[in-house]
């Protein structure tokens, strides 16, 4: 099938990968402007960039696609690319930019998105972050065809992916976008008689983007809620606290089933020796078991430990 590609991360472009492996032609690949990244806050194409230069894939970064908008002559130069792609279909994976009524209608087969979640649960902008902090057990992907909606179209293919009790972001986001990819090949290859399923008015809920002061932990919450929201904002934001007037994030935690110390005040570190670093939560104990200093590495907890004796008794986030 002749398509286009419209991605922006590594995510979107594992499925590109997939699809031009499978023998579709990648007829435009439209993705976002290059941005700084890095200590030298170098321009950086995206993942998807990077793959479709390097396989000879003609490429569109348009800033908007608002004909009306802000940048219309960007609008009207994807316009154009996308009306000399002459393409039957648009696959759409974590582009980053919103679609316009347009880009809907201009292709014969319409547009496909790649969700990550089991619609329309977690519709939205970060639907692998809000899964592990909200605990479910299971996630997975959806084939959507595109509307005007926020993630609301009908689904064609779904598949659930049980989410395990040390996966972070960063662990079920590889996941995803592996079975994200085979699922994209395998619908295209059974159009156009895949049957299109409404989505249910039950259980939606909405995956908000993930914001840098949400990483502050407050050990008010009950620790499996905190152990449930550092596994999901690794990596980004990264989970903290401040200890001694420092920032130490937290990498990794679980609830402490078997604790031997009695819960005290919220934040208080109730053992600190050997590599058992306990805190006192709003219900139960928390034991932290990778963290990381401004400027250094994640360590384990028994090396932080031994590198900073007499913490027993301080205060998180005091």
């Amino acid at each position: 099938m002749r398509i286009v590609f419209a991605g922006t991360p590594a995510f979107a472009q594992s499925a590109l990968a997939a699809l031009h492996e499978a023998g579709h032609e990648i007829a435009l690949v439209l993705t976002q402007p290059d941005r700084p990244a890095g200590r030298g806050m170098k321009l950086q194409a995206s993942a998807v960039k990077q793959y479709a230069l390097t396989h000879g894939m003609p490429v569109c970064q348009p800033t908007s696609l608002r004909l009306d908008g802000k940048h219309p002559d960007d609008a009207l130069q994807a316009q154009q690319a996308l009306a000399s792609a002459q393409a039957e279909l648009m696959v759409v994976v974590a582009y980053g930019l919103l679609l316009p009524a347009w880009t809907l209608q201009s292709l014969p087969l319409g547009c496909l998105n790649i969700h990550a979640s089991l619609l329309p649960r977690w519709r939205g902008a970060a639907p692998i972050q809000r899964a592990i902090e909200a605990g479910d057990a299971e996630t997975g992907v959806c084939i959507m065809q595109m509307d005007e909606g926020l993630d609301t179209g009908a689904v064609l293919l779904r598949e659930a992916l049980p989410i395990a009790s040390d996966d972070t972001s960063t662990t079920l986001h590889d996941k995803l976008a592996a079975l994200g990819a085979r699922l994209v090949v395998q619908t295209l290859a059974e159009l156009p008689g895949l049957k299109a399923t409404p989505q249910p008015m039950q259980g939606v809920c909405y995956a908000a983007k993930i914001l840098k002061d949400e990483a502050l932990l407050d050990f008010a919450l009950p620790a499996l809620a905190l152990s449930q929201r550092i596994r999901a904002f690794d990596p980004f934001p990264g989970a903290h606290t401040v200890l001694r007037g420092q920032v130490l994030k937290i990498w990794s935690a679980q609830v402490a089933t078997a604790a031997t110390a009695t819960p005290g005040t919220p934040g208080t570190l109730l053992h600190a020796h050997g590599d058992q670093l306990l805190v006192a939560t709003g219900q139960g104990v928390l034991r932290i078991l990778q963290v990381q200093l401004p400027g250094g590495k994640r360590i384990s907890a028994q090396d932080f430990l031994h590198s900073h004796p007499g913490l027993q008794g301080q205060v998180l986030g005091a």
